[in-house]
């Protein structure tokens, strides 16, 4: 079929598409369904604070009306999940639109249309996934994007737009709204597509967890977000449910229908979305249910993807603050007798001149303060004029895949090349390398205006009397910090010769474990050593807030 009669036949079709769908075609004919005028919603009440939703026609279908077929037709879980909530307390406002994937909701201008309507205090659930694993370019629809979370991109000649555009990967543009939607001081809530009535070769209902429903995990662990796994509990109820019931939970005059739900299966999903917003425990949300609401029971497993607390709050003034990041060697807590040199650093800084905040939590390698949403904790923190000292490395190491890892090695080097590695819940991540993950957090901080210190990690105890610690760690600190633009100290090398002018006999006495982690003692020595090399940085960038005589 040439050029022309596809342009014709895609007339066609769209025309078919309005008439069933009761959208208006633009003045000019356009096969491009993201670029049909759709009318949705507004804020009944814009006095109200908004639930916000956003997503493709599994939330909202057409006109949101069973296309004249009644609860037989076709529904989204959008519409039934208002039922669950008071209107008097707050606007539900279902903006999803059927056809579009993450990618097209925005190109199509229909997310900036919904951002003007998030105000502060709002909360906003996405779910995208179904329409994402479509052709990425073609004359039809081109409304794919690349498979993953990761940073890659792919520039293309858009096929149906003729315009060159910037494809990402699907947790891009899941960050892409989280992002927007903080910016404007609401609350991103991330969820797993719904399941496919579609059966494994055991017979139970095919997940996600290797795809869009895995992907939408480490999204919203990575940003700190919550999440509600649709696609693992409404599979759950599939398969409690039998077969035959799930049939009757689809539309019985298509029955090839695979994807879209009749009104009872759209009511199913949505009790299941809000089982997962009591278990969020959203205080606006939860505020917000009527009688029929509070009687769902929480879901087990929806809660914001971070292990441990998140971190402690700026201070509440204008000072300028000097952020720490970093694993146990920094902040331990006095567990043990093991403390970090971050916990004993503080007494050398001005009070009056900057805040020292330190976000440094045990256990974490570069890799998983990151894919946790520490990192994007810290980075909501940061302000022009900041500074943050980051070591990791002492977790970073050992093979990727391996249990006893516990999740946390990253791969060795500085370069794109990343590992795949399959999780405990069926989820697969893919794992980039230290200086990947190091160059990250270096860009995201400068991008605040930030002054960033990668610092290389503090020596072992059986490790500073011969040769070096951390050689390799401590090279790849330093590449990503000259490619990057931020500054590197040789914290390892400061310290071994720290211990070396006192000897092993004092040295032995600073240690808490046999091998890492020091005392309260080694701790403000470590404290030490780290202020001698931010002094011994190009132009003493620190100077101006440390304590006169330090």
């Amino acid at each position: 079929m040439n050029r022309y009669l596809r342009a014709l036949a895609g007339a066609v079709l769209l025309l078919l598409f309005c008439g069933a769908y009761g959208q208006t075609l633009p003045a000019a004919v356009n096969t491009d369904p993201a670029r049909a005028v759709v009318t949705l919603p507004e804020p009944a009440n814009p006095a109200l604070p908004s639930l916000i939703l956003i997503g493709d026609s599994t939330v909202r279908n057409g006109k949101d009306d069973g296309q004249d077929l009644g609860p037989a037709g076709q529904w989204g879980w959008g519409r039934p999940i208002a039922d669950y909530f008071d209107p008097a307390r707050i606007n539900v406002v279902n903006r999803a639109v059927g056809g579009l994937s993450s990618r097209t909701y925005l190109t199509s201008g229909h997310w900036q249309r919904t951002l003007a309507f998030v105000k502060r205090g709002d909360v906003v659930i996405m779910q995208f996934g179904h329409n994402d694993a479509s052709p990425v370019n073609d004359d039809r629809r081109a409304r794919g994007t690349l498979r993953g979370t990761g940073e890659e991109s792919d520039t293309i000649d858009n096929l149906l737009t003729g315009q060159r555009e910037t494809v990402h990967t699907y947790g891009w543009y899941l960050r892409r709204f989280i992002a927007d939607i903080r910016a404007r001081g609401a609350t991103a809530i991330v969820c797993s597509p719904v399941p496919f009535k579609r059966w494994d070769a055991d017979g139970r209902t095919r997940r996600a967890r290797a795809d869009y429903g895995g992907w939408a995990a480490q999204v919203a662990r990575q940003e700190l977000a919550g999440f509600i796994d649709l696609n693992e509990a409404a599979a759950a109820r599939y398969d409690a449910l039998g077969r035959d019931a799930v049939l009757r939970l689809f539309p019985q005059v298509t029955p090839d229908e695979t994807v879209h739900t009749n009104l009872a299966g759209a009511r199913l999903n949505a009790e299941v979305v809000v089982a997962g917003i009591r278990a969020l425990g959203v205080p606006l949300l939860v505020g917000a249910l009527n009688d029929k609401g509070r009687a769902i029971v929480p879901l087990d497993d929806a809660r914001p993807v971070v292990t441990g607390p998140p971190g402690p709050p700026r201070p509440a003034n204008d000072l300028p603050a000097l952020f720490l990041v970093g694993d146990s060697t920094v902040k331990s807590g006095g567990k043990d007798g093991m403390v970090g040199w971050g916990e004993r650093i503080a007494p050398y800084f001005d009070p009056t001149r900057v805040n020292v905040v330190n976000h440094a939590i045990g256990g974490r390698s570069s890799r998983t303060f990151y894919t946790e949403g520490r990192w994007a904790r810290v980075l909501e923190q940061l302000r022009p004029g900041d500074a943050v000292l980051i070591q990791f490395g002492h977790n970073d190491g050992g093979r990727i895949g391996d249990p006893a890892m516990k999740g946390r090695a990253s791969g060795a080097g500085t370069g794109p090349e990343t590992v795949m590695e399959r999780k405990a819940d069926g989820s697969v991540e893919a794992v980039h390398t230290f200086g990947w993950y190091m160059a990250r957090y270096v860009a995201d901080a400068r991008a605040k205006g930030v002054t960033v210190v990668l610092l290389s990690p503090v020596p072992h105890r059986d490790r500073w009397q011969e040769g070096r610690d951390f050689a390799e760690f401590a090279a790849w600190d330093e590449e990503v910090a000259r490619q990057g633009g931020a500054l590197f100290a040789d914290l390892t090398i400061v310290v071994t010769e720290g211990y070396r002018a006192l000897g092993a006999a004092v040295v032995d006495g600073f240690f808490a474990d046999a091998r890492t982690h020091t005392n309260d003692a080694g701790a403000a020595f470590n404290a030490r050593q780290v202020v001698l090399a931010l002094q011994g940085l190009p132009g003493r960038p620190f100077e101006r807030w440390l304590k006169a005589g330090m």
